[in-house]
């Protein structure tokens, strides 16, 4: 006639431990790199940022007024 018994109570906290458990994996995956893949990381971008700035014309850079930097207009 009628099916098991469920404390809704007991229930809902399995439920919400069972999506704090999820959540706690999915951040795992997220944030959980050690100190040597993250300094890989660094020195990867940093590498990559200096073979891009060493394929730029020499240039000089300007200031917000138009004239060279270390120059009064």
């Amino acid at each position: 006639m009628a099916g098991d018994v469920v404390n809704l109570r007991q229930f809902r906290k399995k439920q919400a431990r069972t999506e704090k458990e999820r959540q706690a994996e999915q951040n795992r995956i997220s944030f959980g790199r050690t100190k040597a893949e993250k300094s890989l990381t660094r020195a990867l971008n940093e590498k990559a940022s200096k073979t891009l700035d060493q394929g730029r014309l020499a240039t000089p850079a300007h200031s917000a007024d138009g004239a060279p930097d270390g120059e009064k207009a």
